[in-house]
């Protein structure tokens, strides 16, 4: 079995959007076990198939830190009838990425985090043409909205792409509502490098926003493209990957409560 797993879920890594294209083109392995289950452990709530647990890339046991996630976790094995096909297990490679990566490297995530403070998608406004003007702010001002009156973080809009340097003690007070459990933390850590903006995975991780929402607000520029343009068909099949993975953080969210 562990060579399967290390097969299937190897190096799995920390980037969700990464995570999602490796997915695209997996090697798919036949189901090899009847009957999947949960075991109360020390690490928390295990999956097992026949009895065994699973094992994470990292050898670690796939353990979730509630029941709900970890009867998610499970059915999504369940949920391979033929085939264990990793681009339909979002969850499974998130919780992977958290007890074998996030878990081990918290301060170096929340610095990631801090960094994308500094530059975030909803700073950067265009100049025209005056509806995508509109649709930005009525999709990324209630963004600001939220951290000028939830975190006490006041941030600067500009217009174009040049950088603006942000208030420090903004970015300080957005960075201490920042997770510190490895779960919640991965899983806002994964909304963020999805959307672009760790202002849009703190609202939604603050249920200052939907996940429709945050979803529409991390696609204002690219839809409007897409609207002037034509869609992109590849770039619409890698957006629905996305979305799954974006989904699964939001699993992780609702259900470690």
């Amino acid at each position: 079995m562990r060579d399967v797993f290390e097969d299937i879920f190897a190096a799995e890594p920390l980037d969700p959007t990464e995570a999602a294209r490796r997915a695209a083109r997996p090697t798919l392995r036949r189901r090899f076990f009847r009957a999947v289950s949960l075991t109360h452990e020390p690490a928390g709530f295990v999956v097992a198939l026949d009895g065994r647990p699973v094992r994470t890339p990292a050898r670690r046991p796939l353990a979730a830190p509630t029941r709900p996630l970890a009867e998610a976790l499970a059915a999504e094995w369940d949920a391979q009838v033929e085939v264990i096909d990793p681009a339909k297990m979002p969850l499974t490679r998130l919780a992977n990425t958290i007890i074998d990566g996030v878990a081990a490297a918290r301060p170096e995530i929340v610095a990631e985090i801090e960094k994308y403070l500094g530059s975030d998608l909803v700073y950067y406004r265009a100049e025209a043409p005056d509806a995508l003007v509109m649709r930005q702010e009525r999709h990324w001002d209630p963004i600001l909205a939220f951290a000028r009156d939830d975190l006490a973080a006041r941030f600067v809009v500009t217009q174009g792409v040049n950088f603006v340097t942000q208030p420090a003690d903004a970015i300080e007070a957005a960075r201490h509502a920042v997770p510190g459990d490895p779960w919640r933390l991965g899983a806002v850590h994964a909304v963020m490098t999805l959307t672009g903006s760790a202002l849009i995975a703190l609202a939604l991780v603050r249920g200052a926003v939907s996940m429709d929402d945050a979803w529409a607000a991390a696609h204002v520029d690219e839809d409007w493209n897409m609207e002037q343009w034509g869609r992109d068909e590849l770039a619409l099949a890698r957006r629905a990957m996305r979305l799954a993975e974006m989904q699964a953080a939001v699993r992780v969210l609702q259900l470690v409560a």
